[in-house]
């Protein structure tokens, strides 16, 4: 499959009550494990690949190490891939554009792309994230490719307490129509765990909901049911994996001492 089939069959994937499920991987060696598990896409998570490469999530990876693992994984792996690309490294739509462009170079055929300001405070204003992602998209189709821009608000996942997501909702909504009119491709609400909420905020948009597993979150079953097209893990994975390693690492040099 070239890489336009590929955008392709990604973006037929998000089904509002059936929802692919991504579970987030950080390189080559973790792209061909879950797609040997059975998996019919592949997304990275930047807190993982960062850390796996020794790095804090929020753009401390450098670009070109991103871009690198890209190229890695989609040389081994003939599977979709969406990269969690954060801001893009930049805040200037220009630049952006440009960094975009390397990432489909590269093999990816979509990006998680965050509202937060990545070294800041707060989240950007909508009029200004909106205008980033028009720059995604012009960039995506001069390549020719249908790129998967999975918008995401970070509302959520900056207010702590659950209690508060409800007053958040509104201007979940209006983010969510403003991204799909710029260009963008879904939508996505981490840190949103309340069922009711995710199912008022799958009738009130018209893109595809992503919500991301964390405590609380109902099982990917039940989110389809509330209407979720999109389910993914972030760095659930990577903590799991390094947690069991850890253990089994301490079991040897406890066994040899």
């Amino acid at each position: 499959m070239d890489q336009n089939g590929r955008a392709e069959a990604f973006g037929a994937l998000h089904r509002k009550g059936n929802p692919v499920i991504l579970y987030n991987i950080w390189d080559a060696g973790t792209a061909k494990a879950v797609a040997e598990a059975g998996a019919s896409a592949l997304a990275t998570g930047s807190w993982s690949v960062a850390a796996a490469h020794g790095y804090a999530d929020g753009e401390n990876l450098p670009f070109d190490a991103l871009l690198a693992t890209v190229r890695e994984i989609t040389v081994a792996v003939d599977l979709p891939l969406s990269v969690d690309f954060e801001g893009g490294y930049t805040e200037d739509p220009a630049a952006l554009a440009d960094n975009v462009a390397k990432v489909i170079e590269a093999g990816a055929i979509g990006i998680n792309f965050e509202d937060q300001v990545v070294g800041g405070s707060g989240i950007y204003p909508v009029e200004k994230q909106a205008e980033r992602i028009r720059a995604i998209r012009a960039r995506a189709e001069r390549q020719g490719i249908p790129f998967f821009i999975n918008a995401r608000t970070d509302l959520f996942l900056k207010e702590s307490d659950r209690g508060r997501h409800t007053a958040l909702l509104e201007e979940a909504v209006e983010r969510a129509k403003a991204f799909a009119e710029a260009g963008a491709s879904g939508f996505f609400a981490p840190a949103l765990a309340d069922e009711e909420l995710i199912r008022r905020l799958c009738e009130a948009v018209a893109l595809p909901v992503n919500i991301m597993m964390m405590p609380g979150v109902p099982a990917p079953k039940r989110l389809g049911e509330l209407g979720v097209a999109r389910v993914s893990y972030g760095p659930g994975p990577y903590r799991a994996m390094m947690a069991r390693l850890k253990e089994d690492a301490a079991a040897v040099y406890a066994a040899a001492g």
